[in-house]
């Protein structure tokens, strides 16, 4: 039995991505994608920031980034995620800047539970971020 379905085109994506208010208020944006891979982009916003003295961005935004972009590189490559079931995330630099930059890539697709890793980016490549999310389909 296949466990992938026909991959969703950018445009259909991006719709799905606008759907949740969160999702606008991050003003997350799909950048690219490619056979084993989702890029998503986060502006940066003053609003997200939780240490002022150093100005870097709260661990949840993060957080949240590696999460959506995990379960968004999944249906992208043809696979059915709608819920994260667990996630596991690393922080190795400060968020000082943005855009923010994700990219996401998948491990396994499976007929109930996929897995993905993200790496969050900034603008100049250095590794900020990482994790790994299973998500639950159906």
């Amino acid at each position: 039995m296949n466990d992938m379905t026909s991959p969703p085109s950018l445009d259909a994506l991006r719709q799905m991505l606008l759907v949740a208010p969160f999702h606008r208020w991050l003003g997350l944006d799909i950048v690219d994608r490619s056979a084993d891979e989702l890029i998503l982009e986060m502006p940066w916003r003053e609003e997200i920031v939780s240490n002022p003295k150093i100005g870097s961005a709260h661990g949840g935004i993060l957080s949240a980034l590696i999460d959506l972009t995990g379960l968004y590189t999944i249906n992208a490559l043809g696979g059915s995620a709608r819920a994260t079931v667990d996630l596991r995330v690393d922080f190795h630099r400060p968020a000082t800047s943005g855009p923010l930059r994700a990219i996401g890539r998948v491990i396994k697709i499976g007929q109930q539970l996929s897995v993905a890793e993200t790496r969050i980016e900034d603008s100049g490549a250095r590794l900020l971020a990482s994790g790994r999310g299973a998500y639950v389909g159906g």
